[in-house]
């Protein structure tokens, strides 16, 4: 009897197509990720799955919390609302970090873990892993 897929199995598959979202995301929107490009790729359904509207907002977010994904309604079709933090506005750089954190659980729900979102923003923005990492934790200690 063969070997049936396992837990590994699911969260190897699942990395490997965060990864080839973010690899085609590049290809269509960089090499450079600005804020504009980011707000094209949100818009695009080739990466990610369902409609987001940003909002500069800080309606929701927990103290230190730079952004927050929000399911407008019942079903995740009806699009999710991004609140990012009012600050960041003023910041341009920091706009695709905190942006592309929250595109695997917009398209996979909550069978994206931390380790998915930081893979996917670090393949984006073609940063190796801890210095996305580092990156976003400087920016939610610069929010207070």
């Amino acid at each position: 009897m063969p070997d049936l897929p396992g837990e590994h199995d699911g969260k190897r598959a699942l990395r490997d197509h965060v990864l080839d979202r973010a690899r085609i995301a590049r290809a269509k929107f960089g090499p450079e990720i600005g804020g504009d490009s980011m707000l094209r790729l949100l818009d695009d359904r080739e990466i990610v799955r369902y409609p987001v509207a940003v909002r500069f907002d800080a309606l929701g977010l927990q103290p230190g919390e730079f952004a927050h994904a929000e399911q407008v309604g019942p079903h995740p079709r009806e699009g999710f609302t991004l609140f990012v933090h009012p600050l960041l506005r003023a910041r341009p750089d920091a706009l695709p970090l905190v942006m592309a954190y929250h595109v695997p659980p917009i398209n996979y729900g909550d069978i994206a873990e931390p380790e998915d979102c930081e893979a996917f923003g670090a393949a984006l923005l073609n940063l190796p892993v801890a210095e996305y990492y580092r990156r976003l934790c400087d920016i939610a200690d610069s929010l207070g």
